[in-house]
């Protein structure tokens, strides 16, 4: 385990370089156009936009130089290399480096989002062939309820490899949409790095102990960075993150939970996002009206935030509108106002949800009670992992 305490040395440097950088590098990226307001804020000077790269290419950087240290004794012994583990490595690597450079692309161009689920799908290739190569295993563990009926295990073939794409697309995605406050994205991404790795720590003395070292590979240098990253993130930012942030962020969580075979687990630690997700399905898909910002309205006169809202003229209601909009309502999860010819509503995300309950907040009182729903999730994520999953699957199946 001592390179372990290595990787730990390496990333606390890898965190002082980073902070270093971003305090010099930000009049830089204004320089080049690189920056945007911040419309919560009474204050409208110019922020550093898409700041994610510099931790991210920090991390990449780490993660390279910890290689060598990694299979230091294996280098020795050539006939011996475990050529697959390094393979993994590489492919791992090149997929989150694939996804920094398109998220900065995605930054600097401002692409449409049907380029934003097909940018992590391309990323993720190389992970996947190198799946294909080592593992292809293709078969997943049925839940004991439901073993009467369809065995202890079903071969899926090559929708598996459909449903790993799909959890990078979700993974980069969802972190993206769940955005729009100061230290959020940054916040929520540490939280969920710090589950796995406890995660991670937990399952080190099980049979799988290899492919949670690997995983401890990639996540504790990511910590380290983006751990940096938040100090200039948080309330008042300093810096915006940008798409490259989120992206590499949720690249790096499919790539440790594909190849340490965890994936379930890491959409665990996801709740969160998930219910976000499902609660902007609606707007996301245009069932909705979707207005190109959803960000909280932010008052000057207070300093607070309020929900946003969208307006549906009630001309344009069909049975699906109108159907959704009840059973949203039925269940409080939006603030409606309707009057003879529209029906307004607070947009559908989680911050909006959060405020709607709340009420008018300070923006870093939001970022606090959304991040620490973050962690309450992530205790249930293990409670559901350990003592409920006995219930569902063998021990060691629970993966």
């Amino acid at each position: 385990m001592w390179s372990i305490l290595f990787l730990i040395i390496l990333s606390a440097i890898a965190f002082l370089f980073t902070d270093e950088l971003i305090t010099n590098l930000k009049e830089l990226f204004i320089k080049s156009g690189l920056f945007g307001i911040d419309l919560c804020k009474v204050n409208k000077s110019k922020v550093p936009e898409a700041i994610g790269v510099v931790s991210g290419c920090v991390f990449l950087v780490t993660s390279f130089l910890f290689i060598p240290i990694a299979f230091g004794y294996s280098l020795l012994d050539r006939g011996n290399f475990p050529h697959n583990e390094f393979a993994e490595s590489l492919a791992a690597l090149l997929s989150i480096c694939c996804m920094l450079l398109l998220g900065f692309a995605d930054d600097v161009l401002d692409l449409r989002w049907r380029y934003k689920l097909l940018l992590p799908t391309v990323a993720s290739l190389p992970l996947l062939v190198v799946y294909y190569v080592n593992f292809n295993s293709t078969t997943f563990i049925v839940p004991i309820p439901l073993r009467q009926y369809l065995g202890i295990s079903v071969n899926i073939g090559f929708l598996y490899y459909i449903y790993m794409g799909m959890l990078a697309v979700f993974c980069t995605n969802a972190i993206n949409i769940l955005a729009g406050i100061n230290g959020l994205e940054v916040g929520q991404s540490v939280i969920i790095a710090l589950s796995i790795i406890i995660f991670n720590i937990i399952e080190l003395t099980g049979e799988q102990y290899k492919a949670h070292l690997f995983s401890l590979h990639i996540m504790i240098p990511y910590l380290a960075t983006s751990l940096a990253l938040l100090k200039h993130n948080w309330y008042p930012s300093k810096v915006f993150v940008g798409d490259t942030f989120c992206y590499v962020s949720g690249m790096t969580f499919a790539v440790v939970g594909i190849l340490s075979h965890f994936s379930k687990t890491v959409l665990l630690f996801f709740i969160p996002q998930i219910i976000n997700f499902v609660y902007s399905v609606p707007q996301l898909f245009h069932l909705i009206p979707c207005p190109r910002h959803r960000l909280p309205k932010y008052s000057a006169e207070t300093d607070l935030l309020h929900a946003s809202r969208t307006v549906i003229p009630k001309k344009d209601l069909n049975f699906l509108n109108k159907f959704i909009i009840q059973v949203f309502s039925l269940l409080h999860l939006v603030d409606k106002i309707e009057d003879r010819d529209q029906i307004t509503l607070n947009n559908l995300t989680l911050i909006n949800l959060f405020l709607i309950k709340l009420g008018p907040t300070r923006e870093v009182t939001l970022t606090i009670a959304l991040l620490l729903f973050q962690v309450v999730c992530t205790c249930i994520a293990f409670l559901i992992r350990y003592p409920m999953a006995s219930y569902f699957y063998d021990v060691q199946s629970k993966t």
